[in-house]
């Protein structure tokens, strides 16, 4: 890992400040870069003019008692990865060659939007628990990695 790693890994953190997920240790965020230079970000919360879980006061998956990891459909929120590749088409932007940049590691979902959109490497830095998503980027030929200072 270089200082541009760091620099971008930071960036991640702080967009993940952003959430508007109620469920605690969930707040996460994505950035995009390419040629050292941000594209885009995301976060994971409710998407366009629908009521947040912060503003509704519950996390949905808590009171149905939905383990993290498991039916990732039943959830308000868009994940941060989505909500950065989204931004990139909404705005015309070409994601392809670029590097993302994640607090957590994709999951399955995730993983196949990144492999289809373009990107090449994928640094994360928590771990999820998905172990599908990593056979998927390695069958993909998709550069992963956890970072560390």
């Amino acid at each position: 890992m270089d200082k541009w790693d760091k620099r971008f890994m930071e960036m991640a953190e702080f967009v993940s400040s952003w959430t508007s997920c109620a469920r605690e240790g969930r707040a996460i965020g994505a950035v995009i870069v390419k040629d050292k230079r941000i594209l885009t970000t995301g976060y994971n919360g409710a998407p366009a003019g629908i009521t947040t879980c912060r503003e509704k006061g519950y996390c949905m998956r808590d009171k149905l008692g939905i383990a993290s990891g498991t039916r990732a459909e039943v959830c308000y929120a868009v994940h941060a990865e989505q909500n950065a590749i989204c931004q990139a088409a909404k705005l015309g932007v070409s994601v392809e060659g670029a590097t993302l940049y994640c607090t957590h590691q994709p999951c399955t979902i995730c993983t196949r939007l990144i492999i289809n959109s373009g990107i090449k490497r994928v640094v994360y830095k928590y771990p999820y628990p998905d172990e599908f998503s990593m056979q998927l980027f390695s069958e993909a030929g998709i550069l992963v990695e956890q970072y560390s200072e």
